[in-house]
């Protein structure tokens, strides 16, 4: 019996390589003679670095870098796959953990260090760059970020213009003709299940704007700025993206990696199953043991374990897809549809956040258990047989 484990994260307990471990110690207790993969996964937010780089033994690169709002501070990457490709997380170096109550200008706030760890990975030799784009503090639309690599954004007075999305109505001409030569030769994939533009009432400015300080009066003028910098860019580079699906993600970082570099977009979790050999480790797969911290309505859009489920039915359409959540919320039968076979919770009983939290691998492990036992009760000859 082959089983593969390929879960994500269990948010604020574990990491998606220990959930995956605490999976495995529960299944053993039943089923101790099945041959076992163990595949930590993610769908390109939070927890992405990690979990590529503990499925690919890669390695963790820290790098002093700018935090939105001017500071320095330590941010971290991963290398995979002998230092070829660089997995970013860019609210690394340019999340919205940044934004503190007394000292926050939505204005001002760059995405400066995103682009000194794009650097950092280049001259470290990697030519594939995995870049997860959520959960930034930033509006600027990849200004910051291109700058970094070299890019000039310059005013009528042939004078830098002020970093964030504030200054870019400013901006009068780019000059990318001392952006780092290795930007060229670098292959980069976005991993943003976000499909918004970069301006309008469903752009960067006002969808996301607020949640990173913007009052009312900031979120029109970042809209015009970015509206203003998207036309800039359509006359200086002849790309355009004011109303591209996706660059309107990360405050506009998705038009800004699509303008001055050759990056293209892709689903978060179709680029994690394509790093990790996802489909060739479930060929002939029994059963897929996959989950998260919570399981809902949204899980259908793209998270990890409907990517599992689909990624694994492609290849092996006989296997059984089981989830497993902290959290198993509404609206989830359309999941049943898409390739999850069967849900279930792993909490044992009435508990707290905390005491859920602290007792996550413990719980995890029971519950891997209990389906291991249901597995063997199922697939095995009948006793005395």
């Amino acid at each position: 019996m082959k089983i593969v484990i390929a879960p994500d994260s269990f948010k604020g307990s574990l990491t998606a390589k220990q959930a995956a471990e605490s999976i495995h110690a529960g299944l053993l207790q039943a089923l101790p003679q099945a041959d076992y993969e163990l595949i930590p996964m993610a769908d390109g937010g939070e927890g992405t670095v990690q979990s590529l780089v503990d499925a690919k033994g890669g390695t963790f690169q820290n790098v002093d870098v700018l935090n939105p709002f001017g500071e320095t501070v330590s941010a971290r990457y991963g290398l995979i796959e002998h230092g070829k490709t660089a997995v970013i997380e860019m609210s690394a170096a340019s999340g919205i953990q940044f934004i503190r109550e007394n000292q926050t200008d939505p204005l001002a706030a760059s995405s400066y260090g995103t682009g000194q760890l794009m650097l950092d990975a280049m001259h470290r030799g990697a030519r594939e760059l995995i870049i997860g784009i959520g959960g930034s503090a930033t509006t600027d639309g990849g200004q910051g970020m291109a700058a970094a690599l070299g890019v000039r954004f310059l005013n009528k007075q042939n004078q830098e213009i002020h970093l964030g999305g504030g200054g870019l109505g400013d901006l009068d001409h780019i000059d990318v003709s001392q952006i780092d030569s290795l930007v060229s030769d670098t292959h980069i994939r976005i991993a943003s299940d976000v499909t918004n533009p970069l301006v309008g009432p469903n752009g960067s400015a006002f969808v996301f704007g607020p949640q990173k300080g913007a009052n009312p009066q900031m979120v029109h003028l970042l809209d015009e700025n970015l509206r203003h910098y998207a036309a800039i860019i359509q006359h200086d580079l002849g790309k355009k993206l004011a109303d591209y699906p996706g660059a309107g993600a990360a405050g506009g970082l998705g038009a800004g990696l699509l303008a001055f570099t050759n990056a293209v977009m892709a689903k978060g979790i179709e680029i994690v199953v394509d790093t990790t050999d996802f489909k060739k480790c479930v060929e002939n797969a029994d059963f897929i043991i996959t989950g998260e911290g919570s399981i809902d309505f949204q899980t259908q859009y793209g998270k990890t374990p409907i990517g599992v489920a689909q990624a694994a039915k492609a290849v092996s359409p006989q296997a059984t897809v089981l989830a497993l959540a902290g959290h198993v919320g509404e609206g989830i039968d359309p999941l049943y549809k898409l390739g999850i076979d069967a849900v279930f919770s792993i909490l044992p009983g009435v508990q707290t956040l905390p005491e859920a939290i602290e007792k996550a691998a413990s719980n995890l492990s029971r519950a891997a258990e209990n389906i291991g036992r249901l597995i063997a009760e199922t697939t095995m000859p009948p006793k005395g047989l």
